[in-house]
């Protein structure tokens, strides 16, 4: 009897490698919630509701023209500032909408902030990690930043956009939760 006992756990032993080994030859065995997770996943990337909606890119024309702004190269070196912007050194902190308007993608690594609560202006930040694009609330996270390069422009009678020099209380605005 003992060895009729050790034969059959051999045996039973043996058929749970084939199972196994079976597995690792590319045989997925799902249960029936596995599917389900899947096919909802699956089928919620399809559905118009459910995808990001496409922000366009936002050209500016600034009045003053610099050789050296962001967006462009030097020695194949990408520019991330120019002459008129603010460089805050944020170490990954959030970086906040300063009022209820839209983040547009712009040139380079940079976002443009609009908003109708003031419609002369616009606020370009480059450097924002992931940045969260589309129309946002006042006091939603944009996104991170290691360094923050933020510019102000003015909009000019003839259209064109000229940098101006941001209030102080405009940039907490931007790094102090509301």
């Amino acid at each position: 009897m003992g060895k009729q006992k050790v034969e059959r756990r051999e045996k039973t032993k043996g058929e749970e490698r084939k199972t196994k080994g079976e597995r690792r030859k590319g045989k997925l065995r799902l249960g029936r919630w596995g599917a389900v997770v899947i096919l909802t996943l699956l089928a919620g990337l399809h559905l118009p509701g459910c995808q990001p909606e496409k922000v366009p890119l936002r050209t500016i024309q600034i009045q003053q023209e610099w050789a050296l702004q962001p967006g462009g190269e030097v020695a194949g070196y990408a520019v991330s500032s120019g002459l008129g912007d603010i460089t805050l050194e944020l170490g990954g902190d959030g970086v906040q909408m300063p009022f209820t308007g839209e983040v547009q993608p712009t040139i380079g690594n940079c976002v443009v902030i609009s908003s109708p609560e003031v419609p002369a202006y616009l606020f370009r930040l480059c450097g924002v990690r992931r940045p969260q694009l589309g129309q946002r609330e006042q006091g939603q996270i944009v996104g991170r930043a290691q360094q923050l390069v933020f510019a102000a422009l003015r909009k000019q009678p003839n259209g064109t956009w000229a940098m101006v020099e941001p209030s102080t209380a405009l940039i907490e605005n931007l790094l102090v939760e509301q």
